[in-house]
């Protein structure tokens, strides 16, 4: 397992400095001495070892109850109707992760063939590395496509994740740096969120 950040890659205009959206990636492992000698390395040797499970202590607390005081009274500050509620299963397709960072990063570290722990988290390092600012850019305008089809269908699931063959754009040098929202599905969403 691994924790990965990105963000959206971007150049600043003043001093033409760019970020290719890579914030790290962190295996979740440990290292420890080898308690036996075997074929394949003597007692003390350090080895490299997976967290097999992520537990409260190692991961973020858990979402807060739908009627937590304290988030409802600061939620209604200024007007604000902010509401808590839990995600379902097989929810909107809402991770930028998921969306095609992890499929890709697996896909190029298969191409090394790893065989122990060590070579795979190289191999998964490496891949994080090689993988373009771009195809990140490309992940992130997928998400906004989500996003839409998500108010489309009045926060709904029922949808197909969107492509618009960004490759082509990209070549024919037309590839957006935002999807717009039309006021038609604006205002339908505002709607159903009862938002005048």
């Amino acid at each position: 397992m691994f924790l990965a950040a990105v963000a959206r890659p971007r150049i600043d205009t003043n001093s033409g400095q760019s970020f290719d959206g890579k914030i790290g990636i962190w295996p979740f492992m440990f290292k420890e001495p080898a308690k036996r000698t075997s074929k394949n390395r003597v007692a003390g040797t350090m080895e490299t070892k997976p967290i097999l499970s992520v537990t409260k202590v190692d991961n973020a607390r858990p979402h807060l109850n739908v009627n937590d005081l304290q988030f409802n009274e600061v939620a209604g500050i200024d007007n604000f109707d902010i509401q808590l509620c839990f995600q379902a299963p097989n929810s909107h397709d809402m991770n930028v992760l998921d969306l095609g960072f992890f499929r890709a990063i697996d896909a190029l570290q298969q191409k090394k063939a790893p065989t122990t722990i060590g070579e795979f988290v190289a191999a998964v390092e490496k891949a994080y590395e090689e993988f373009s600012d771009e195809e990140i850019n490309n992940i992130f305008l997928t998400l906004q496509g989500c996003m839409l089809e998500v108010m489309k269908d009045f926060g709904g699931n029922n949808y197909k994740v969107p492509h618009m063959n960004k490759h082509k754009l990209i070549r024919d040098g037309q590839l957006p740096q935002n999807l717009e929202c039309s006021d038609e599905i604006l205002n339908q969403t505002r709607r159903a969120l009862h938002i005048e």
